[in-house]
């Protein structure tokens, strides 16, 4: 789950949301249980909600995160408590049991501390023991990929698949393991799939060099085509378009992306064995441009190993949501 800078990519890597204030699409419903609120916080927005009995969200919305110079704790739990004050009065008839709460960065959800978040500025903050206190109600705390995961997990591409990879690709490449049909973090270490060496190069911006992330990303793919070229692309999806009609430097700037996806992916076919990798992200647009390519050079670059399912995630950019609502029932 990127590392040092899973935070500033992640927040980019999920499908656009309409405008900071604005309503995201409908979600999936969860099911009956205990209503909870639920907070996905990312670098630029919050997405908010309040989920009732039956399982549907009310409230759902997008709204931006307080920018603050240095670490932006305090301010966040300012907003947390601002948005469930709210919710809490518009909806009063729902009274949520507990709180889920997913954050970027590195995250130690067993202590419930935001270990370190580039674009958050924050430290071994003790976030789930802050929101605890603010809200009043028990909290959930947990990645955001890794509670994404969980939601793919429950309710959308990883469901029936026990040993899965949910694998997302945008601005940057974020990843999850679910091994046993339980996410398998290592206090938030595991899952660095975007920064996975696969080169010599690029120089990534977590530092090192040769990323998968620096090289497959959506955000690698359009920087790379500007370099080459000059020409500033519409993003990834507008370079896979030029290199279907015959651009050379898209068609191997896509070409090499494809290469450097694969051989992640036979890296974890190869160690792990999961029976699906999910994928999804503004990359995952990309249809059987993408799909298509990759089941085709992994097949290619195995042998005896189990050849996973390759499966489109089904939950968009409400995924690190609902998988903070599914959480914060368990403790309800």
């Amino acid at each position: 789950m990127n590392g040092m800078n899973r935070h500033d990519p992640a927040a980019g890597s999920a499908p656009p949301f309409e405008p900071s204030g604005a309503e995201p699409s409908r979600v999936a419903a969860i099911g009956p249980g205990a209503p909870v609120l639920a907070f996905d916080v990312g670098g630029t927005d919050i997405k908010s909600a309040l989920f009732t009995a039956e399982g549907t969200a009310l409230g759902l919305r997008r709204t931006p995160t307080p920018v603050v110079a240095g670490d932006r704790t305090a301010a966040v739990i300012d907003a947390l408590e601002a948005l469930a004050d709210n919710l809490r009065a518009t909806y009063a008839d729902v009274v949520p049991q507990s709180v889920g709460l997913v954050v970027p960065g590195i995250v130690d959800a067993t202590a419930g501390v935001g270990v370190i978040a580039t674009n958050m500025g924050w430290r071994n903050a003790p976030l789930r023991d802050l929101a605890a206190a603010r809200l009043g109600l028990p909290v959930a705390f947990e990645h955001d990929v890794s509670a994404a995961s969980w939601a793919e997990r429950m309710l959308g591409g990883a469901r029936g698949y026990d040993d899965a990879v949910v694998l997302v690709i945008g601005t940057g490449i974020a990843g999850a393991l679910l091994i046993g049909g339980v996410p398998y973090t290592a206090a938030g270490y595991a899952g660095e799939i975007g920064h996975s060496p696969i080169a010599d190069g690029p120089l990534c911006v977590c530092g090192a060099r040769g990323c998968l992330e620096a090289v497959a990303s959506a955000g690698a793919i359009a920087r790379r085509y500007f370099e080459a070229t000059g020409i500033e692309p519409q993003g990834a999806k507008d370079v896979i378009a030029r290199a279907m009609t015959g651009d050379a430097a898209a068609a191997e700037i896509w070409n090499s992306a494809l290469d450097a996806l694969t051989l992640s992916l036979a890296q974890l076919t190869a160690v792990f064995a999961p029976q699906a990798i999910v994928i999804g992200g503004g990359l995952s647009r990309a249809g059987g441009a993408l799909f298509d390519e990759l089941r085709t050079r992994l097949r290619e670059r195995l042998s005896f190993h189990r050849i996973p399912k390759l499966v489109a995630a089904e939950l968009s950019g409400n995924a690190g949501l609902l998988g903070a609502a599914l959480r914060g029932r368990e403790l309800a």
